[in-house]
C-alpha cells in the first residue's frame, strides 16, 4: 500500500456506521448530534435495526457492512460491529482511504491487530481506537494534573476496578479482551510507558466459553505497579481508579466523573481512633471536572483528525498494545507464570513499513 490519505478540511465529514448493536446505537446518536458530521450510510444485518436507523436519520442502509464501505461515498467509518469483524472492515476502509474509528478492542488477536496497524502506517490513513475512557472528563483532568501539572513527582501504584453484571451481548471474547483492554490502556497512559511484564489469575463462572473474572498485575520499567480487578460477576456496575504517588493519592469514579486528591501527611503525628488505633489522615480535596459525554468527546477528537490530520489521541498502535497486554494476561493465567512483554514490543516495531 502507498500513502494517499489527505484531511478533508473544514467541510462536514461524511460518516458511515457499521453495526447497530448497543454501542452502535450510541454512536448513531452522537454522530447525529454533531454538526461537523453527516451520517450518510449505516449497515447492519438485522433488518429491523437497519430500518429504524435509516428512518430516523435518512442515511442509506446496507445489510452488509463491507458493501457500505465499498459503495457509499465516505470520508470516515465508525466500526461498531462484533470484534471478529473488525479486521476485514478496517482493511477495506483503509484500502479506500477512509479514516477509521473502530470500537475497542481493535481486534480479537495480536496478529489481526498488527495487520490493521501495518495498513494504517503504510497508507497514512488514520485509525482511532474507541478506548472511550481516555475521553472521560475526569480522566482527562487526571491526565492534566499528572502529566502537565506534575502533582505526583513519582507514581508508585495504580489500582483499577471494572466490574458489573454479565452482558449477554458479549459472546466472542472474554472479560479480559472486552473490558480489561480499557484498563491496560489507561494504566499505560498514566505511567507514560508500556509494561515490561504481566501476571494474572482468571476464572470462568457463568460465561459459556470465556473467562469472566480477571485479577492482573502489570509491572512497568520505571517501577510503577498496576493492579487490575475486572469481572462480569458483580451485581452492581463499578468503574474506579486509584493512583498513588509520592505526594498523595488520586481517586476517580468513571461513572460519576468524580475526582479527588488526598495529600500525603506527616506520619510522625498520628490521630488516634477510639483512643488507641493510630491513623494518618491526609487532607482530601474534591477537584473540579468539566462536564461532557465521553463518547461525544471521542467522536469530536476523531472528526478533528479527519479534518485536520495528525495522530489520533488513541491510535492503532495503542489498540495493538492493549490487545497484546490482554493476551499476555490470559497467557499468564493459563500457563501460571509471569509473561515478559519484550516480544510484544518487537511485534509492534515490526509493523512499521519497510
Amino acid at each position: 500500500m502507498t500513502a494517499f490519505w489527505h484531511p478533508t478540511g473544514n467541510r462536514q465529514v461524511r460518516v458511515g456506521l457499521a453495526g447497530l448493536g448497543s454501542m452502535g446505537r450510541n454512536h448513531l446518536r452522537v454522530i447525529g448530534a454533531n454538526p461537523g458530521a453527516r451520517l450518510v450510510a449505516v449497515a447492519d444485518p438485522v433488518a429491523a435495526a437497519l430500518d429504524a436507523a435509516t428512518a430516523q436519520t435518512g442515511a442509506a442502509g446496507f445489510p452488509e457492512p463491507l458493501s457500505m464501505v465499498a459503495e457509499a461515498d465516505l470520508d470516515a467509518v465508525v466500526i461498531a460491529a462484533p470484534t471478529t469483524a473488525h479486521l476485514p472492515l478496517a482493511l477495506a476502509a483503509i484500502g479506500r482511504g477512509i479514516a477509521v474509528l473502530v470500537e475497542k478492542p481493535l481486534a480479537p488477536t495480536v496478529a489481526e491487530a498488527a495487520e490493521i496497524v501495518a495498513a494504517s502506517r503504510a497508507t497514512g490513513v488514520p485509525v482511532q481506537v474507541g478506548h472511550v475512557e481516555r475521553f472521560n472528563p475526569a480522566v482527562r483532568e487526571l491526565g492534566r494534573l499528572l502529566h502537565d501539572e506534575h502533582w505526583l513527582s513519582t507514581v508508585f501504584a495504580i489500582t483499577s476496578r471494572r466490574a458489573g453484571p454479565f452482558p449477554a451481548r458479549i459472546r466472542d471474547v472474554g472479560v479480559t479482551v472486552d473490558l480489561a483492554t480499557h484498563d491496560v490502556d489507561i494504566c499505560s497512559w498514566i505511567a507514560g510507558e508500556r509494561p515490561a511484564r504481566a501476571h494474572a489469575e482468571t476464572a470462568q463462572r457463568i460465561h459459556a466459553d470465556h473467562e469472566d473474572l480477571l485479577f492482573g498485575l502489570l509491572h512497568f520499567p520505571s517501577g510503577v505497579v498496576a493492579q487490575l480487578d475486572v469481572d462480569w460477576l458483580t451485581p452492581a456496575k463499578r468503574r474506579q481508579l486509584v493512583v498513588v504517588g509520592e505526594e498523595g493519592m488520586f481517586e476517580l469514579d468513571y461513572l460519576t466523573q468524580r475526582l479527588t486528591f488526598t495529600r500525603a501527611t506527616d506520619t510522625t503525628n498520628p490521630r488516634l481512633i477510639g483512643g488507641y488505633a493510630p491513623t494518618f489522615e491526609g487532607e482530601v480535596a474534591e477537584l473540579a471536572v468539566p462536564t461532557g459525554e465521553p463518547l461525544a468527546l471521542e467522536l469530536e477528537a476523531f472528526l478533528r483528525v479527519v479534518r485536520e490530520g495528525g495522530r489520533p489521541e488513541v491510535n492503532a498502535e495503542d489498540g495493538l498494545w492493549a490487545v497484546g497486554i490482554a493476551t499476555a494476561l490470559l497467557e499468564s493465567a493459563s500457563a501460571r507464570r509471569v509473561v515478559e512483554l519484550e516480544g510484544l514490543a518487537a511485534r509492534v516495531a515490526a509493523t512499521s513499513p519497510a
